[in-house]
């Protein structure tokens, strides 16, 4: 079993040992990067790759790890209860069953995808140390044990927008996913746009990674966003000599719209033209 990447997905070498790594460790991959790097889509490759189903669980601040696990439905027990249903008798009925429960009763080993695990409350990542390094829990109110029937590729994605418990980091095989460079880039395009001119290409590139190493640009364009543009670029026929002729400190870029996702930012780009005059 290994992962190289898919005909959708430009995987680096570094990216594939590590998926690999962490596939062999029996580990979670912790994964980051900046927004827009592929962390999130990597899970879904990682489960077509290797013929898995994927689960997905999108945290959010309000989170709790006893989601993951299972909740239970008091107020539902409690309103059958008044209404003399047969079910009352049966707890089992009121368990609701989370990512983590399903992904351990399948019969079929699954890719189980954790994502943007940093926007939970920060005891989030150490209420789950056990369940996800023994595979296994318990269930109060049925008193039984809930153990991974196989043991489920665990991607956990993170933005770092704080920092992770060093205990949970200890259980993790961690992976950062740096900002593709040119030739990179390129064949990232190559994927979602075939057929590009490269001599188009090539000058669009130079544009956009001149755009993202502005200094003081707070959201500097991802690799969608870049490949949005390429599209509206294609779309609207914008020729080679339009692009040679765009200066990003003198004039507006064409459908500048696609990467400039903020007010600060185009008053920034404002002000270095100005300046330029």
């Amino acid at each position: 079993m290994s992962f190289q990447g898919t005909d959708t997905y430009v995987a680096t070498r570094d990216l594939q040992v590590a998926v690999n790594a962490a596939i062999q460790l029996e580990k979670p991959l912790l994964v980051k990067g900046e927004p827009g790097t592929g962390k999130t889509l990597l899970a879904h490759e990682i489960a077509r790759a290797l013929d898995m189903p994927l689960l997905t669980w999108h945290i959010k601040s309000t989170t709790t790890a006893q989601q993951g696990l299972y909740e239970y439905d008091a107020v539902s027990r409690l309103r059958d209860s008044q209404l003399g249903s047969d079910r009352v008798g049966d707890i089992a009925h009121y368990i609701r069953r989370g990512k983590l429960w399903e992904a351990f009763a399948s019969a079929q080993r699954v890719v189980l995808l954790i994502d943007e695990i940093d926007k939970a409350d920060i005891e989030f990542p150490n209420d789950l140390l056990l369940e996800l390094d023994r595979m296994e829990f318990y269930v109060y109110e049925t008193q039984q044990t809930i153990r991974a029937q196989q043991r489920p590729v665990v991607i956990i994605t993170s933005n770092n927008e704080k920092d992770l418990p060093d205990a949970f980091l200890r259980r993790c095989f961690f992976h950062y996913i740096k900002f593709p460079d040119a030739a990179t880039m390129k064949r990232i395009v190559d994927v979602h746009t075939p057929g590009l001119d490269q001599r188009l290409l090539e000058r669009a590139l130079t544009l956009f990674y001149e755009l993202r190493d502005l200094r003081g640009l707070k959201k500097r364009p991802s690799t969608s966003e870049l490949i949005d543009w390429l599209k509206l670029l294609i779309l609207e026929r914008i020729s080679l000599k339009e692009l040679e002729e765009v200066n990003l400190r003198e004039g507006w870029m064409p459908y500048e719209g696609a990467l400039i996702k903020n007010e600060q930012d185009y008053e920034l780009i404002a002000r270095l033209r100005k300046r330029s005059y």
